[in-house]
């Protein structure tokens, strides 16, 4: 399969995403601007990328820096997915702790060739995953945080450290980031054939390589998930990492 660029693909777009906006307007959903420039961004920025792609996967040490951008736009991103932009040296530091150890893994263990080709995509796809376990556990920690005031008050008042007493509103949200990583894993190859699987395929790897590099990326960002969000929640328990609304207004 291979899809080439033209007016198929054009027409094919604009009608998808004239679906997209029917569908926001039965529906009477908010934001339906909002996916139409999400839409035309991607398509800039998917064109953008694969142009730059195809000259930084040359030379490691540049797809090493394609890499940290990457990274550096992902940590602006969750931050402002959950109001924390502020806060960004703390959200690098959880997403790092989750990204550094999973890419030793797979790097020294030659798993994956220490080559841009490979490189760039492989750190790329569990990029995404970290920011996007690190966006969800940082929504539902902060809403928890706003609505449960009145049970973080009374937890001070009976006596408990304030990174206890916001442990306690927030520790059952975390592993909430983690389900739709988790449904991945559990649904791979049943329900969905994931990228790295297709990718590989369409390569002209066999299905056991499309297999051994799909489970590889799948548990690399189960792994690099659970660490983030685990260094996540002990970084808003100390309060190094809330938006500026609850850091000013949270009881010490």
């Amino acid at each position: 399969m291979s899809v080439t660029p033209g007016w198929p693909v054009a027409a094919a777009l604009a009608c998808l995403m004239v679906v997209t906006v029917i569908g926001y307007a039965l529906a009477s959903f908010p934001g339906a601007l909002r996916a139409v420039v999400a839409g035309l961004r991607s398509v800039a920025q998917l064109g953008a990328a694969a142009l730059v792609i195809t000259w930084v996967v040359r030379d490691v040490r540049l797809s090493i820096l394609l890499v940290a951008v990457m990274f550096t736009v992902a940590v602006v991103t969750t931050g402002g997915r959950v109001g924390a932009r502020r806060a960004w040296p703390w959200t690098a530091s959880a997403m790092a702790c989750g990204l550094l150890p999973v890419l030793v893994i797979v790097l020294g263990s030659g798993s994956v060739p220490f080559t841009g080709l490979a490189v760039v995509p492989v750190s790329g796809i569990l990029i995404g995953g970290v920011m996007n376990a690190h966006s969800l556990a940082g929504r539902r920690c902060f809403a928890a945080l706003r609505e449960e005031r009145g049970q973080l008050e009374a937890g001070l008042a009976i006596g408990l450290a304030r990174t206890d007493a916001i442990g306690e509103i927030i520790h059952r949200r975390v592993p909430e980031a983690l389900v739709p990583g988790l449904d991945q894993v559990r649904t791979a190859g049943v329900v969905t054939l994931p990228g790295a699987f297709i990718g590989v395929l369409l390569g002209g790897g066999s299905p056991a390589q499309a297999a051994a590099a799909q489970v590889l990326v799948l548990f690399g960002i189960m792994a690099a998930q659970t660490v983030t969000v685990g260094v996540q929640e002990r970084f808003i328990r100390a309060g190094k990492l809330l938006p500026a609304d609850l850091a000013l207004s949270l009881p010490h």
